[in-house]
C-alpha cells in the first residue's frame, strides 16, 4: 500500500502470485502507471530511477506472466517511439488497485491494533 507521509500506521503491501511462475506487485504496477503517464518505457523507468533495460525486462515479464500484452510498444521513427497500456494493461492496473484498496480496508482495524501494540503514535 502507498504509505502516507502524515501517519506512522503500519502498511500493507500486496503481491499477487499468479498461477504461472510470476507475480504482480506494487513495483510492476507503478511501472505500468508511469508508462501510461509518460508515454514511454524509458521515461517510466527514469521516473522510478530504473535503468532502461530493467524497465524493458519488467514489461516483458509482466506480458509473459499474464499471458497477454499489458504494454504496446510503438517503434521509433520520425517522431520517436513510445508505449501505451493495452486495454488489458489498463484493466490490470485498475484491478490491482481495487484489490489493494480492499485488502487495506479489510486489514485497517488490525493495522491500527498493531500500531497501538507497538506504541506507535500518529504523526501530527
Amino acid at each position: 500500500m502507498r504509505k502516507s507521509s502524515t501517519t506512522s500506521l503500519p502498511s500493507l503491501s500486496v503481491r499477487i502470485d499468479l498461477n504461472t511462475d510470476g507475480r504482480i506487485g506494487p513495483g510492476k504496477i507503478q511501472l505500468l502507471e508511469n508508462i501510461r503517464a509518460c508515454g514511454s518505457i524509458s521515461a517510466a523507468g527514469r521516473a522510478m530511477d530504473m535503468s532502461y533495460k530493467r524497465a524493458w525486462d519488467l514489461v516483458d515479464e509482466i506480458n509473459r506472466v499474464c499471458g497477454r500484452a499489458a504494454v504496446d510498444r510503438q517503434a521509433g521513427g520520425k517522431n520517436g517511439g513510445g508505449a501505451v497500456l493495452t486495454p488489458f494493461g489498463l484493466s490490470l492496473v485498475a484491478r490491482y488497485r481495487k484489490i489493494e484498496h480492499s485488502a487495506e480496508s479489510a486489514a485497517r482495524k488490525e493495522l491500527l491494533a498493531l500500531q497501538s501494540d507497538m506504541g506507535v503514535r500518529r504523526k501530527p
